[in-house]
């Protein structure tokens, strides 16, 4: 039996990435067991050790914000076929859950996130490598809307996170990080060519 097939999908925060994700399994909905879905976002790195002023202080757009070397580990099991602990975290918290989620392999694993292409060590594990590619004004709204949304922030900690942080570590990082990329998409994740393109793909593993 062949290796699972692993896509990785990354982009600036709010980009498009995930709702890509998401269209791109619509497409196989029928077929959901055949295709895994994995968050970067699951693999912040637990800081229960720290009180709730520091958690907040921290950089979490810097790939050492994440335990890449347990993403390692987990995409080496799942490519292998065996099952992980897939770690959950909560935003409003700044840290990781107690509880974890087992999951399984499958013959397409699609995992998302916004330093996926930056870090070496994850590089050989991916079969696919897709950069979002998104205006960062159009990034920027998104994110405003979505982490007063749905995690709790105000407009005021997301302007200052975001010229303090992001917007840096996006240059430093994660731009950089395209030229690794197989496919660059744009025009976000309704890109209805760049879906057909990867569905197509995914249908021939599954033969």
């Amino acid at each position: 039996m062949s290796a699972p097939l692993v896509i990785a999908i990354s982009g600036a925060s709010g980009s498009g990435k995930s709702l890509f994700t998401e269209n791109l399994l619509k497409e196989f909905s029928e077929d959901g067991k055949h295709v895994q879905i994995l968050r970067e976002d699951h693999y912040y790195r637990a800081q229960d050790h720290l009180p709730m002023q520091e958690r907040e202080k921290n950089n979490y757009d810097h790939p050492k914000a994440f335990e890449h070397e347990l993403l390692v580990e987990h995409l080496q099991a799942l490519k292998n076929w065996q099952s992980v602990d897939y770690p959950h975290y909560c935003y409003k918290t700044h840290t990781r859950l107690a509880q974890t989620e087992k999951l399984m392999s499958a013959p397409v694993i699609i995992i998302e996130g916004i330093m996926l292409l930056a870090n070496q060590e994850l590089q050989p594990l991916f079969d696919i490598k897709i950069f979002v590619d998104t205006p960062l004004d159009i990034c920027l709204l998104r994110r405003m809307k979505r982490d007063i949304a749905e995690r709790g922030r105000t407009l005021d900690s997301v302007a200052k996170q975001y010229e303090s942080t992001v917007k840096p570590m996006y240059h430093q990082f994660i731009a950089p990080s395209r030229f690794t990329a197989d496919v660059i998409v744009t025009q976000g994740g309704k890109n209805r060519i760049a879906l057909d393109v990867i569905k197509s793909h995914i249908q021939q593993t599954l033969l």
